[in-house]
């Protein structure tokens, strides 16, 4: 078998319901171009899969998969858990493989090995990568399809042009929305850490962190996977209890002085993709937005008409405002995130954090976002620290705060006004 005709690349489209694709090739019923892979018995490498396997893991404490590490399964970085699976499924000996979106959340080095994995694998047996993002594409693959949605695919005959062709460029129309109110803050240092040291019994997370996040300033957060970037954001949003004791000062008032959670998370917004699985039930988009005042999954108070107009020139704003009655869940994703940092800024909180805002997204709704998002950073006096492994190209951060790991702990590294091709070492 010439093993290079064989392998595919399909780009997705947010639109795109890729588990048809899925289940056609798992169940051999696929449609051209992938007949092919019907006579043959496939595996899924996707997070879901990883995902059931650390729910069976909770339920019977031990699963095949990641034994290598004698650790649970939950308790791996996502590098480390993705590499894991990989090797579980190869001992299956697949007669194909369905890489889905297999880069996503990894940092650079494990992205490195991951490709050497699958190129070592490619040359045995026939892959099918779904991509949301162009750059993404296995670089030995030459069969590529697009799909815009479940009707509607086009072949690609050139994938080294469709993967290089122009980047499209979002702008939106219209200022943002104004504040409620303001928020009183009793310093323009909005989060300051100063020697900050965590450790959890034997392991060491990070290592003398100072670094200081002022009002209005714009901020990225990088560090390779298990660096301690969660570490310091439950830190931050007042979540994690290694912050006591600690020089580590939020909105003017040292760590532990009486302030109470609710009192630091009034203050932040917050945004990260798992919040969209809270959302299930059937809340419109106004509902969505309006939660927002309140940080709350549900709405338990009559809105005010003030609100319910925040809201709605929030909707104006990211071109929905049509769509207020509709419920959040049945979306595309794209729109939903969009919904969601709409939902976290609408208070005008003095700190906005953005955790993977784009994870999983296409290209399209990529730019969208960072659109919205480089929007949000000049026309309000809010903070941003927006987190990610991707220097997303379009992305307008003032700082970038770097994490290093090493066996005594990350430490930190402040990186000031980046240019727009500044190769960050995550």
């Amino acid at each position: 078998m010439n093993m290079d005709a064989a392998h595919w690349v399909v780009f997705l489209s947010n639109n795109a319901n890729k588990n048809i694709l899925v289940q056609q090739l798992l169940q051999g019923r696929a449609a051209a171009p992938f007949e092919g892979f019907n006579a043959l018995q496939g595996a899924l490498f996707s997070n879901s899969v990883i995902n059931e396997f650390i729910e069976e893991e909770e339920r019977h404490e031990q699963v095949a998969v990641g034994q290598e590490y004698h650790r649970k399964l939950k308790s791996l970085s996502s590098g480390e858990r993705k590499k894991a699976l990989l090797i579980w499924l190869l001992a299956q000996k697949p007669g194909f493989i369905i890489l889905d979106n297999p880069f996503d959340n990894l940092d650079i080095a494990a992205q490195a090995s991951l490709l050497q994995m699958l190129t070592a694998r490619g040359k045995q047996t026939p892959l099918v990568q779904l991509a949301n993002r162009k750059t993404d594409a296995l670089p030995f693959i030459t069969n590529a399809i697009n799909i815009d949605n479940d009707n509607v695919q086009h072949m690609v005959a050139d994938i080294s042009h469709y993967i290089n062709s122009t980047k499209e460029a979002y702008s939106f129309k219209g200022a943002i929305p104004q504040p409620l109110h303001n928020y009183q803050v009793e310093s323009n240092e909005l989060i300051r850490f100063e020697n900050v040291n965590v450790r959890y019994e034997e392991r060491h997370i990070v290592n003398d962190i100072n670094w200081t996040i002022n009002a209005g300033e714009f901020w990225q957060l990088v560090g390779p996977n298990g660096s301690g970037k969660t570490t310091l954001l439950t830190m931050i949003t007042g979540d994690n209890p290694k912050a006591y004791g600690q020089n580590l000062f939020l909105f003017g008032k040292r760590k532990g002085s009486g302030e109470t959670v609710w009192e630091i998370k009034e203050k932040i917004g917050y945004l990260t993709p798992a919040m969209t699985d809270l959302f299930s039930t059937r809340h419109t988009l106004e509902e969505m937005i309006v939660s927002g005042f309140f940080d709350s999954i549900g709405l338990y108070i009559k809105l005010s008409e003030i609100q319910l107009r925040l809201a709605d020139e929030w909707l104006l704003l990211i071109e929905m405002l049509h769509l207020k009655n509709k419920p959040f869940c049945t979306l595309s994703l794209g729109q939903q995130r969009m919904v969601l940092i709409a939902r976290a800024m609408v208070k005008h909180p003095p700190l906005l954090i953005l955790d993977e805002p784009t994870s999983g997204l296409d290209d399209h709704n990529v730019a969208v976002v960072t659109s919205l998002i480089n929007k949000i950073a000049s026309e309000s006096s809010t903070a941003i620290l927006y987190v990610s492994h991707r220097a997303e190209e379009g992305l307008q951060p003032q700082f970038i705060f770097q994490l290093t790991a090493s066996e005594n702990g990350s430490t930190g590294k402040v990186i000031k006004k980046p240019s727009l091709h500044l190769r960050i070492e995550a």
